[in-house]
């Protein structure tokens, strides 16, 4: 069984979905958690209080991705408040889908911005705990649709499959230090966007899919937390599909 009992875990987006998926399972087997949040923090934030109803502890700092500034601070934070800090997991996230001929500036921009350079930024800031630590577990969430591409997500796609370069490159970077970074890569999930998906998109989705439906949030959490275990100390530089065979190769 998985025991992250003293670890101390980041997880940005954390707030819902897949993000608050991965935050629970990770404070279940044992890990003290902290949150990047750009709203959040700054409402009543039932993840925080679920985590720390486990008896962990947890904070969360009010921020966004997309700044270096608060992915330092929170960075700082938890090693403030915990002394160290083992996992981060990027998870936050946005799309903005349009067909690639319509897609504004601005749209382009604001998903590569959160999704690929809020990531770099947050391993970047974690980076350096971790090192003097001599280990850490960095894991991000990339998506089939940066393995296959996906019409209509030119900037979505292209930030995913980024983030697989970004995860290879780091994990050469930080081995001999005992830090791996992975990624994982889910198809698609039962969440609030997926459901809101017409009946008939949904079908043609689940007809593509070998295993025939979508995934759970905490199937995906549950890969997440196998990476950022001592269990994975010698996978480094992966990408794990939990796809149910979707982008099968």
């Amino acid at each position: 069984m998985i025991d992250l009992t003293g670890k101390v875990a980041i997880v940005t987006g954390g707030s819902r979905g897949i993000g608050r998926a991965v935050a629970l399972m990770l404070g279940r087997q044992g890990a003290n958690v902290a949150f990047l949040d750009r709203a959040a923090c700054l409402v009543d934030d039932h993840t925080q209080k679920d985590v720390e109803a486990m008896g962990r502890r947890s904070i969360c700092i009010g921020g966004d991705v997309t700044d270096p500034a608060s992915c330092a601070e929170l960075v700082a934070a938890t090693v403030t408040e915990f002394g160290r800090v083992d996992i981060l997991v990027n998870n936050a996230g946005i799309t903005r889908d349009d067909l690639a001929m319509r897609m504004s500036d601005e749209a382009w921009a604001d998903v590569i911005n959160v999704n690929l350079t809020g990531a770099f930024y947050m391993a970047r800031a974690v980076l350096r705990p971790m090192l003097r630590q001599r280990s850490g577990r960095i894991v991000n969430m990339s998506s089939v649709s940066g393995q296959m591409g996906n019409a209509g997500q030119a900037n979505y796609s292209a930030s995913k499959a980024g983030l697989i370069g970004l995860t290879k490159a780091l994990a050469r970077e930080v081995a001999s230090r005992g830090i791996t970074v992975n990624a994982v890569a889910p198809g698609f999930v039962v969440t609030e966007l997926t459901e809101s998906l017409p009946d008939t998109v949904k079908d043609a989705i689940r007809a593509a899919t070998p295993l025939g439906r979508f995934a759970t949030v905490d199937e995906i959490a549950a890969a997440v937390t196998f990476l950022a275990s001592d269990e994975a100390a010698y996978i480094t530089g992966q990408v794990l599909g939990v796809d149910g065979g979707l982008a099968m190769m």
